[in-house]
């Protein structure tokens, strides 16, 4: 195997591509019943959003992002660095789920050490912060969850500047003002609006114009850019251009840093308006503190792969494993779809159960991980599970404390699901070496906290409202998700890789909150046990139960399953979004054979995603 160089050279910007929504219908699942079923749908190779070739490979949202991936692999970059400047693209042309004032997850397979690595830039609270940050204190109960998000309460400190610089740092072979030049450039010459970048803006229209220099620059004449109108962001080029020069630690310890705190501290409110953006905590001490820990991965086996994931504070990593874990305990195939979908939604009616239960970030609460993910609690759960008869949201947590018996009853209280924003986006990248990126990056809601750092072209995430914002009552089990100093909310990103005899097979990732658990799970079901292709995989209707009372379900879904599944005693409902009937934009790649890699991104979730390869099979 060659070696990954380290070449210094520059890397040629990309040309910009106009963005276009791909138009394709999505694929059905297999019809219910095992008297209707039928071979899942081969899907071919269309070049929007389905690649296929050598040298390096990579599926994002957005094309912009995509080619600026492809661009670096083809001048000799590796996936670490494609996956950089690819994040940075995204913060130029998908802004509201992809900023400097943000953070992620990234998970990394190593070809030459043979390791899979993951590195937390999970945003932490400020050091003022407590569990009765969020309460109001004439009323004893939390702030209206609008005015948390709308607010410099919820901003915490941005990790995405230092995972960049660690991910470099450890696995990277060019500089980071290299790999900036292709934003730079697409941010000053701007890029094309589509209908997802419009949509998003008239989502956040009505807040937007509240904060002064973010009306200013996503409101050009006070409304959302037309689509087919050119977008520039000429403060976000410079900001861009200073961190090439000055590096981090001006973003941590420099005038940035003061520039992002005298934000979160005094929002940029417009004069008269009547919203109630409340001031944050956050000081500059709290910034020059952050750091994105390498945290050792989540590892499970299913039916022989090995699949690796985010650790604690994401609960991505221990969800998908618990669940997968609990169904290996059950038969799912091809041949009786409905009954592998209740085997899926009865698993990840227990694995969050025992999410919410048990974790938080590590460095604050004692997460019982090597339990959540060993065989023997999954197969103390898997016996909850009545193959003919969905359970009652919500279920109780079970025990994972290595006192694992035959069929053991759960007990004790449940907490509510947690509010947490769809509006992310995930990323993946392999390179010629056979190095592979799977990459979650969020700033939370569509826009964020709404604050756009003044003259830099960015906006501050919300992330803190991933925490739980009301502290329990006397007595109730402890909630490890509350607030507190330099804490990290928990997440549900979900980068994931799997391994096939030690060599990465599948990589994929999605946006959607609390629903990326869900969707990353059904995928690998969808590819594992009931033999679709990737981009049938990816592409099928989901549903999503998080041990709520109703499972919410996109169209398709509910058209095929309903029925059968609601016989079983299931609740079944259509996904309220945003984006109604929606869950998730998810991408993936496969290895088809070595060297031979497959991209696959949505083909109309949020309007179709974009799926490149350097040198693809015609």
């Amino acid at each position: 195997m060659p070696a990954v160089p380290h070449d210094r050279s520059p890397v040629r910007p990309p040309r910009r591509l106009a963005l276009a929504g791909a138009l394709i219908v999505a694929l059905p699942l297999l019809a219910p019943g095992p008297a209707t079923a039928a071979a899942p749908p081969r899907t071919g190779t269309d070049p929007r959003w389905t690649a296929t070739g050598y040298g390096g490979a990579v599926a994002t949202v957005d094309p912009d992002a995509s080619r600026t991936a492809i661009e670096v692999l083809r001048k000799g970059g590796n996936a670490a660095d494609a996956a950089v400047a690819a994040a940075a693209t995204l913060g130029v042309t998908e802004p509201y789920v992809a900023a400097l004032g943000g953070g992620g997850f990234f998970t990394y397979y190593d070809a030459r050490t043979r390791r899979v690595h993951t590195i937390d830039g999970r945003e932490t609270a400020p050091a003022r912060m407590n569990e009765r940050s969020f309460v109001d204190p004439a009323t004893g109960r939390a702030i209206p969850f609008d005015q948390a998000v709308t607010s410099g309460l919820s901003v915490g400190v941005p990790g995405t500047v230092a995972q960049w610089e660690q991910v470099l740092d450890r696995f990277g072979s060019k500089r980071l003002g290299t790999l900036l030049r292709p934003a730079i450039r697409i941010a000053e010459r701007g890029f094309v609006v589509d209908q997802e970048f419009h949509d998003q803006t008239a989502v956040n229209a009505d807040r937007f114009a509240d904060i002064a220099p973010t009306r200013d620059l996503f409101l050009p004449g006070g409304k959302p850019p037309e689509v087919g109108t050119t977008f520039r962001n000429p403060d976000l080029a410079r900001t861009y251009r200073e961190l090439a020069e000055r590096g981090p630690d001006w973003f941590y310890r420099g005038s940035l840093a003061r520039e992002i705190v005298r934000t979160v501290k005094n929002p940029p409110v417009v004069p008269g308006a009547s919203r109630n953006v409340r001031p944050g905590l956050m000081e500059t001490g709290d910034l020059a503190r952050y750091t994105a820990p390498m945290r050792r991965p989540t590892r499970v086996t299913y039916r022989g792969l090995e699949v690796y994931g985010m650790a604690p504070p994401s609960s991505g990593g221990s969800t998908v494993g618990e669940a997968l874990n609990i169904l290996e305990n059950f038969r799912l195939s091809e041949d009786d779809p409905v009954q592998a979908m209740h085997y899926y939604l009865e698993a990840s009616r227990l694995a969050y159960a025992d999410r919410g239960r048990y974790v938080g970030d590590p460095d604050h609460v004692d997460v019982p991980l090597s339990g959540l993910l060993s065989k023997g609690f999954a197969r103390e759960r898997a016996c909850l599970i009545d193959p003919d008869r969905a359970a009652t949201s919500p279920v109780p947590p079970g025990s994972p404390d290595g006192d694992y018996r035959a069929c053991e009853p759960a007990g004790g209280a449940t907490g509510e699901l947690t509010h947490e924003g769809p509006q992310t986006t995930h990323l993946v990248v392999a390179d010629k070496w056979g190095n592979v990126v799977a990459y979650n990056i969020t700033i939370e809601q569509f826009g964020g906290s709404g604050l756009t750092v003044p003259g830099r072209g960015f906006l501050l995430n919300n992330e803190l409202t991933d925490f739980t914002l009301q502290p329990p009552a006397p007595g109730a089990a402890p909630d490890p998700n509350l607030p507190g100093p330099g804490k990290r909310p928990r997440s549900s990103m979900a980068p994931t890789l799997v391994l096939r005899d030690g060599k990465p097979w599948l990589a994929v990732g999605t946006p959607g909150g609390s629903t990326i658990i869900t969707t990353v799970l059904q995928i690998l079901v969808n590819r594992i046990d009931l033999d679709m292709d990737l981009p049938a995989a990816l592409a099928a209707p989901r549903a999503t139960q998080r041990n709520t009372p109703q499972t919410l379900a996109e169209p398709a879904f509910l058209e095929r399953y309903e029925a059968a599944l609601e016989a079983m005693g299931h609740d079944l409902a259509p996904f309220p979004g945003p984006p109604a009937g929606q869950i998730g934009a998810a991408t993936g790649l496969e290895f088809l054979r070595p060297g031979l890699v497959q991209a696959v991104a949505e083909p109309v979730r949020r309007h179709g995603g974009s799926a490149l390869v350097v040198r693809p099979v015609r």
